[in-house]
C-alpha cells in the first residue's frame, strides 16, 4: 500500500475524518462483485463522500476542519474553487465558513451560451485553493488546476477529504508540482475500519492487495 501519510494535516485529523466516513456509511465495500469506475479500474471499495451533505454534524466537521487547515497550510486565499460536481457542495461550504468568494471548475468548457469552464467570478492574478471531495488518479483535479493556471489565476494547493494513495496520484501531482494535503486517506481508513469492525481481517487483505495495483486487480 502506498504511504500518504505525508500528505495528511495530521494523524488525530485523519482518523476523526475517516471515522465519520464511515459513520454515514460513505464507504461502501463490495469485494465479490467489484465496482467499475469510469477509467474501467474494478474496485472492492466506493467512497461516495457526496453522501456527508445530507448529514448536519459531520459536514460542519468537514467544513470547519478543511477551512482551518487552509488557514493554517496556504494563509487566507482570494477564492475556493470547487471542482465539479463532487466537490461543489463542500467547496461552497468552505467558502462560507472563510468567508470567501466561491466558483467552480467544470471538466470542460460548456458547449452553448458563454461556454465557460471556470463558473463564477475570479480575476486574474488571484491565489485560489483547489477543493475535492477524493483523489485516485488526480487526473481530473489537476484538469481543474490547469484551466484555473490558463486563466492566469494563481493555484495556491489543493486540498481534499480523502486519497485513495495511489502512486499514480503521487507522481502527478509531482509533475504538476501542485502542493496536495488531505484530511485522510486509505491507510487511516482501512486502520479505523478494523478497529471498528466495519471490516475483516480477510476484507482488509483483499482491500490492501487492491491498493498496491489497482489497475490490475482481478476479484477473482
Amino acid at each position: 500500500m502506498c504511504n500518504f501519510a505525508d500528505m495528511i494535516f495530521d494523524k488525530d485529523t485523519a482518523k476523526k475524518t475517516a471515522e465519520v466516513l464511515l459513520q454515514v456509511n460513505a464507504i461502501k465495500l463490495s469485494p465479490k462483485d467489484p465496482f467499475t469506475w469510469a477509467s474501467g479500474w474494478k474496485s472492492p471499495i466506493y467512497c461516495d463522500n457526496r453522501i456527508i451533505l445530507s448529514f448536519p454534524p459531520i459536514r460542519n466537521y468537514i467544513r470547519e476542519t478543511m477551512g482551518k487547515h487552509i488557514e493554517k497550510e496556504y494563509g487566507k486565499p482570494d477564492v475556493i474553487a470547487g471542482v465539479a460536481t463532487g466537490a461543489i457542495g463542500i467547496g461552497i461550504l468552505v467558502a462560507e465558513y472563510l468567508g470567501l468568494p466561491f466558483i467552480y471548475v467544470r471538466p470542460d468548457a460548456k458547449g452553448h451560451g458563454r461556454k465557460n469552464q471556470i463558473e463564477g467570478f475570479v480575476e486574474r492574478g488571484q491565489n485560489v485553493v483547489v477543493v475535492e471531495d477524493l483523489i485516485s488518479t488526480g487526473k481530473s483535479s489537476l484538469n481543474a488546476v490547469k484551466a484555473l493556471k490558463e486563466a492566469g489565476i494563481n493555484v495556491k494547493g489543493m486540498v481534499a477529504i480523502f486519497t485513495y494513495g495511489f502512486d499514480v496520484a503521487n507522481k502527478n501531482f509531482e509533475k504538476e508540482n501542485i502542493n496536495l494535503n488531505t484530511l485522510s486517506n486509505y491507510e487511516n481508513l482501512l486502520e479505523e475500519a478494523l478497529e471498528t469492525n466495519y471490516i475483516s481481517e480477510k476484507e482488509l487483505y483483499t482491500l490492501s492487495e487492491w491498493n498496491t495495483n489497482p489497475s490490475e486487480w482481478n476479484a477473482n
